[in-house]
C-alpha cells in the first residue's frame, strides 16, 4: 500500500515487479522459462488521485501501442486508487464487481459507518474472507521475508527521494529528506553526498531533532 505515491511511483512499480518475477529460481535440470509463474504487483494508492482519469482500477501489461499487440507475458501491474471509490461504496453489494468489493473492503475496513457493508462483503465474497484468515496464519519465515523486503523498499524509496531533491535543487525538500534520513540512522556522509547539503547544515538538523 502506498499512502502518498510520489512522482516516480510508476517506475517504482515496474522495478519491484521485475524483482518479484526475476527472483524465481529456474536454474538446474528440468526447468525452463515456461516454469516461471505469473507475477502480480498490486499497488493500493490510498490518498490523492494519481492517474488523471476517473477509473479506480488499472491493469498494466507489456503492450505494443503502435501495432496493438500484447506480449502475453507473465507479469502484470494492478493499481487501485481508493480515493475514487466514494460513488462505488454507495452501490448495493450485489451490484458490485469482485474488484469493487475488494477495493471498498480495503478502503472502508476501519470506517464504523460502513461496518455493515464491510460485513456483508465478507459474507458474500469468499476470497476476502479467506484473505483475512491467511493473514492470521502467516508463518514466521514469511513475516521475516516481508519485513526484509519492506526495509529494502524503504531505503530505496528514501534514496530515490534524496537523489530527486538533489537533481531538482529544491532546498526545502532537501532539508526535509535529510531530517527523515537522520531519523532513519543514515550516516552524515551519505546524506551529504546525496543531498548536496554541507556538513554543518546536516549537523544542525541533527541537533534540532534531539
Amino acid at each position: 500500500m502506498c499512502l502518498h505515491p510520489d512522482v516516480f511511483e510508476p517506475i517504482r512499480l515496474e522495478y519491484y515487479t521485475a524483482r518479484l518475477y526475476g527472483g524465481q529460481d529456474i536454474k538446474g535440470s528440468g526447468s525452463n522459462y515456461k516454469d516461471l509463474v505469473q507475477t502480480y504487483q498490486i499497488a493500493i494508492l490510498a490518498s490523492l488521485r494519481f492517474f488523471t482519469d476517473y477509473e479506480y482500477y488499472h491493469t498494466f501489461v507489456y503492450y505494443d501501442p503502435i501495432n496493438r499487440v500484447p506480449l502475453d507475458g507473465r507479469t502484470k501491474i494492478i493499481t487501485l486508487e481508493l480515493s475514487k471509490l466514494d460513488e462505488i461504496a454507495e452501490k448495493p453489494i450485489d451490484e458490485m464487481t469482485v474488484s469493487e468489493r475488494w477495493a471498498v473492503f480495503m478502503e472502508y475496513l476501519t470506517d464504523k459507518g460502513k461496518r455493515d457493508k464491510i460485513n456483508e462483503i465478507v459474507e458474500q465474497e469468499e476470497g476476502i474472507a479467506m484473505a483475512g484468515q491467511v493473514l492470521i496464519t502467516v508463518s514466521k519465515d514469511e513475516r521475516e521475508r516481508a519485513l526484509l523486503e519492506s526495509e529494502y523498499k524503504y531505503h530505496v524509496d528514501l534514496q530515490s527521494k534524496l537523489v530527486t531533491a538533489k537533481r531538482e535543487g529544491k532546498l526545502e525538500e532537501k532539508l526535509e529528506i535529510a531530517r527523515n534520513a537522520l531519523a532513519a540512522g543514515i550516516s552524515f556522509d551519505m546524506i551529504k553526498k546525496i543531498t548536496g547539503l554541507d556538513m554543518e547544515t546536516i549537523e544542525n538538523l541533527n541537533s534540532g531533532q534531539r
